[in-house]
């Protein structure tokens, strides 16, 4: 489902103007810059989190890591070293259902790191997705050192155990999934109908546990794929459980 960015309840306290500029000299732009590129804006923009967010969710926050990259790190509320979920987003962006769904995860007793792939922009709808996720596609290497990265600060942080980092992503974020798997050593994959990888050569990188999950009737993954994905995993000795749901 669609979902739009919200401004913040009150802009007048977000380290902006009304009009969308930085307010010199603050926390919005503590450098005091008086001229702000369009990329300045976004990413903090995105960086903002609500009071009221703060306070609801006091595990969540926006978290920068890597080559100014920057994502929505969630963790458990309970002490301890827990296992992490590095979660890519489906085409339409780092949008709220995503954070909804790294904070439910996280209740799990997951660290859950949703990564932006598209630099704060989030698709509108289909056509804005659809460029999005072209334009990663077109060229994965800055999505898929953005996904190395995510997992290199997870495995820095003091309640991670880092042995135990996944990938997870739907659709969009299922395939860059794959794609961090092809080019990171990881404790597990989590494929939720995402555009796959069935040359054995490429997938024998992989050492852990795949599990890969997919509808009957999706036309742009088909059962078809699958198959000879899950047996290429199954030649390469890839433990895997796939599912293919009907209807």
């Amino acid at each position: 489902m669609e979902e739009k960015e919200k401004e913040p309840a009150n802009r007048e306290n977000s380290g902006r103007n009304p009009d969308g500029t930085f307010k010199s000299g603050i926390s919005g732009n503590p450098l005091g810059r008086p001229k702000n590129t369009l990329k300045d804006y976004v990413r903090q923009k995105f960086m903002e989190m609500t009071e009221a967010e703060k306070e609801e969710f006091p595990g969540a926050e926006m978290a920068a890591y890597g080559d100014n990259y920057n994502g929505y790190l969630v963790k458990p509320e309970a002490e301890g070293k827990f296992p992490a979920v590095v979660m890519i987003h489906e085409w339409w962006g780092l949008n709220d259902n995503i954070k909804e769904m790294a904070r439910s995860l996280a209740a799990e007793g997951y660290v859950v790191l949703a990564v932006d792939l598209y630099d704060g922009k989030v698709g509108k709808n289909s056509t804005e997705a659809g460029q999005l996720a072209s334009k990663v596609r077109s060229n994965t290497q800055p999505a898929i050192q953005n996904m190395k990265s995510a997992v290199q600060y997870l495995k820095n942080q003091n309640n991670v155990d880092r042995n135990k980092i996944a990938s997870m992503g739907w659709c969009f974020g299922g395939a860059m999934s794959l794609q961090l798997a092809l080019n990171e050593k990881l404790a597990a994959t989590i494929i939720y109908y995402g555009s796959l990888e069935t040359n054995a050569t490429k997938l024998s990188v992989i050492k852990w546990h795949v599990l890969g999950i997919f509808g009957e009737k999706d036309t742009s993954i088909t059962v078809e794929s699958v198959k000879k994905f899950e047996a290429a995993l199954n030649q390469l000795g890839i433990e895997n459980e796939i599912y293919v749901y009907p209807n």
